[in-house]
């Protein structure tokens, strides 16, 4: 599998040592439209079935961060019923520290 960024390929890594299945990038979410097209469109990285959890992450930079969390607020507000948490690499780093599994499903869920 190619990854888009070396922090999701350690992502998914860990996810896979501790058995939690997962599936990359499986649906885009319109999040704005315009002219008949959809314009702006949101692809979380990864969806863990067992949670029910679309999983974006993101890197320490300031501005993709910033940026990402304006496009995840916009999928909340227009699908409320889908559950999307942004990690960036230091909560994925203080998450996989704590090392045992059922601590990383319940910190990435929360």
């Amino acid at each position: 599998m190619i990854f888009a960024h070396p922090s999701e390929k350690l992502f998914s890594d860990h996810l896979d040592l501790f058995d939690i299945e997962w599936i990359y990038e499986p649906v885009s979410f319109p999040l704005e439209w315009g002219s008949g097209s959809i314009k702006k469109m949101f692809t979380p990285d990864f969806y863990l079935p067992s949670l029910d959890l679309f999983v974006e992450i993101t890197t320490m930079n300031k501005n993709l961060i910033t940026r990402k969390r304006k496009k995840l607020k916009l999928a909340k507000k227009l699908y409320p019923e889908i559950n999307f948490k942004l990690l960036n690499e230091q909560d994925f780093y203080n998450i996989l520290s704590k090392n045992e599994s059922e601590i990383i499903q319940k910190a990435v869920a929360s």
